[in-house]
């Protein structure tokens, strides 16, 4: 979600008259769009924006600028952390950051500043807007993509105790259907073929809209834009237990365009720590979601995340875990050792868990999904699976790389294949998390 919005903001900037530049030396207006799901990720953004900030031959006019949920927590007091900052804007406020950042430029060159400025312009833009979900347009993947995001809701009501998401992202709020659908065509008007739908919990998107001939208005959706020509392929992240419907299970018996991949949070596999969580459904629940799953969909590809240490989790609790990971037999798991965010009921619980034990677990789970996941690629040598060619593979440009409906990276030969088609490969070599293949005639 972070990806896409920042490429909206970037789109705002192309369309004013602005240049992208990789070099910071260069930059007259430098933004970080920023994550608050763990404390990692803030305190990254908070050093690297401390150094540019303190960067003795930067240009004396740059505006420097936070984005995003540390922005919408933090909003006023990172001005008291770097002094320098000069913009800091919410994740409501994503629409108006080009218009705060250029009239802010334009006056400084105006001015014509020489010297360094000390103290930022401190323009703190967190508040919340009506309809802003609307303002979730002017999309602009990078140049010659042939997948992009697509946002169709912001924000959540869960209120699980370990996550700050709701305090950042706010209330549940969809974008109508026909706005979507009018992106997404545009999209594949500018030659993308994969789309990627988002929202905190996808599939809770347009929940308060009837049901229709037993199918939601989540399921609704795919099925519209699977009807536009020229869109191969949807995916979508992440769902949530809670709202997910026999009929999204069904929708992978009728819909091919529909992705054989689902990332699906399982978090913990201990009822009672699911409790504590304050995710309101039982394990078992989630474990016949995946199994539905995979009977509607048998070549169907599930990734997971899965946190460890979380307040009071005993022994037995993450056994319960790593055994719903034996059962489900997941393609890959994202594993987050828990850490504490502000103003979380889970930060003030008793029984926080060491470092040591974290660490452990983290390390233990990560070997077990890793030893599940290498099988399954390993089992994928000499079978036929098509991909979608996204472009030149990132460690070797002579070489293409793509993804199949699984969301397995396959790096091939360049061959005949061009990017943006979907052609059918043989694998040849699995190492570990990535496919080698040759192209099929």
């Amino acid at each position: 979600m972070n990806e896409r919005d920042t490429e909206q903001v970037l789109s705002m900037f192309l369309a004013g008259g602005y240049d992208i530049t990789q070099d910071e030396e260069k930059a007259d207006v430098i933004l970080i769009n920023t994550c608050s799901v763990r404390e990692k990720a803030e305190l990254k953004a908070l050093g690297k924006m401390g150094l540019l900030c303190a960067r003795p031959t930067a240009k004396p006019w740059v505006v420097y600028g936070f984005m995003g949920c540390m922005s919408q927590s933090r909003s006023n007091s990172l001005f008291r952390d770097i002094a320098r900052l000069d913009i800091v804007t919410g994740t409501h406020q994503y629409h108006n950051v080009y218009k705060l950042c250029n009239r802010l430029l334009r006056n400084r060159l105006a001015q014509n500043i020489q010297e360094p400025i000390r103290k930022g312009a401190h323009i703190c833009a967190v508040g919340h807007e009506d309809g802003f979900q609307n303002e979730i347009k002017d999309h602009l993947p990078p140049a010659g993509n042939c997948t992009a995001f697509v946002s169709i809701m912001q924000g959540c009501d869960m209120r699980c105790s370990y996550c700050i998401v709701p305090s950042t992202r706010g209330e549940e709020c969809s974008r109508p259907q026909a706005d979507i659908l009018r992106e997404a065509k545009e999209l594949v008007a500018r030659g993308v073929k994969e789309i990627t739908l988002l929202g905190q919990i996808v599939n809770r998107y347009g929940r308060d809209e009837p049901i229709v001939n037993g199918r939601g208005a989540f399921v609704r959706l795919l099925e519209a834009l699977h009807e536009i020509d020229g869109l191969e392929r949807i995916r979508f992240t992440s769902p949530h237990p809670i709202g997910f419907r026999q009929d999204l299970v069904n929708a992978y018996t009728y819909l091919p365009k529909l992705c054989s991949h689902i990332h699906f949070p399982m978090q913990s596999g201990s009822d009672r720590i699911l409790k504590l969580m304050l995710r309101p459904y039982k394990n078992e629940k989630y474990l016949k979601l995946c199994e539905d799953m995979r009977e509607a969909r048998p070549d169907l590809a599930i990734t997971t995340d899965i946190i460890v240490g979380f307040p009071g989790e005993t022994h037995e609790d993450y056994l319960q875990t790593k055994a719903a990971v034996e059962r489900i037999q997941f393609d890959n798991a994202f594993i987050f050792q828990y850490s504490p965010r502000k103003d979380t009921p889970a930060a003030a619980m008793a029984e926080q868990i060491c470092l040591r034990v974290k660490e452990e677990r983290n390390h233990d789970l990560l070997e077990c999904v890793n030893r599940i996941a290498i099988a399954k690629n390993n089992a994928l040598v000499g079978t036929l699976q098509t991909i979608l060619v996204e472009g030149p593979s990132k460690n070797n440009p002579a070489r293409l790389q793509g993804r199949t409906s699984q969301n397995k990276p396959v790096i091939i030969d360049g061959g005949s294949a061009q990017v943006g088609t979907i052609v059918p490969v043989r694998i040849t070599e699995c190492t570990g998390f990535t496919l080698y293949a040759n192209v099929q005639q």
